[in-house]
C-alpha cells in the first residue's frame, strides 16, 4: 500500500476518487493526487574527536531505537533549510552542512503499509555547545567508528546503512 491508500473521496467535493495507488483524480471537480516518497533530510553530526551524534527515538515508530538527527521536511522547504531546522529542534543547536553523503530508501515503519521514505543524508558540523535531546529524541550520544550500535539497535534500514558506510570509511 502507498501514500493514496484509502483514500476513496476527494478532499475538495466529496465525490468518489478513480484512478490508481500511485495516482487518483476526481471526476467531478478535475482535484488530481500522486503518490510519492516522503522525504527527510538527515544529518550524520561529527565531532573533532570523530565521533558521529545519534538520538534515541522517543516515539513510534521505531522508539526506543538509535536514528540520526533530522526528520522529514515541509512542503516546499528547501533540504538543507529542513535538515538545519530539524537539527535545531532535536539538538537545540545551530549546524553547518558539509558534504552530501548519500540517499536511501526505506519505510517509515514495519510493514508493507508503512509510508516509503526517501532519505538525502549530509555531514554536517554542530555549533559549540552541549546538544540536549529535544523534540521527539530522548537521547543523544556520540558514538566513535568502533562502538556504534549494532543493525538490530537502529531505528530503520535507512540509519543501519548509513552507519555501516560511514565506518567503512572511517576504518
Amino acid at each position: 500500500m502507498g501514500t493514496l491508500a484509502g483514500w476513496t473521496f476527494c478532499p475538495r467535493c466529496k465525490t468518489e476518487l478513480t484512478g490508481d495507488p500511485s495516482r487518483l483524480e476526481c471526476p467531478a471537480c478535475g482535484f488530481v493526487t500522486y503518490a510519492g516518497s516522503e522525504v527527510s533530510a538527515n544529518a550524520l553530526c561529527v565531532d573533532d574527536a570523530g565521533r558521529v551524534l545519534l538520538g534515541r527515538r522517543a516515539r513510534a515508530p521505531e522508539a526506543g531505537l538509535w536514528d540520526l538527527p533530522g526528520g522529514f521536511l515541509e512542503e516546499g522547504e528547501h533540504p538543507l533549510d529542513g535538515l538545519r531546522r530539524e537539527l535545531r529542534e532535536e539538538t537545540g543547536l545551530d549546524a553547518d552542512p558539509l558534504r552530501f553523503f548519500g540517499v536511501w530508501m526505506d519505510r517509515y515503519g514495519e510493514g508493507e503499509d508503512a509510508p516509503c521514505t526517501l532519505n538525502l543524508v549530509w555531514t554536517a558540523r554542530l555549533a559549540a555547545g552541549e546538544p540536549r535531546a529535544a523534540d521527539d529524541v530522548s537521547e543523544l550520544r556520540w558514538f566513535g567508528a568502533g562502538e556504534l550500535p549494532a543493525p538490530e539497535e537502529c531505528a530503520f534500514t535507512t540509519t543501519a546503512g548509513v552507519l555501516l558506510r560511514w565506518r567503512d570509511e572511517h576504518a
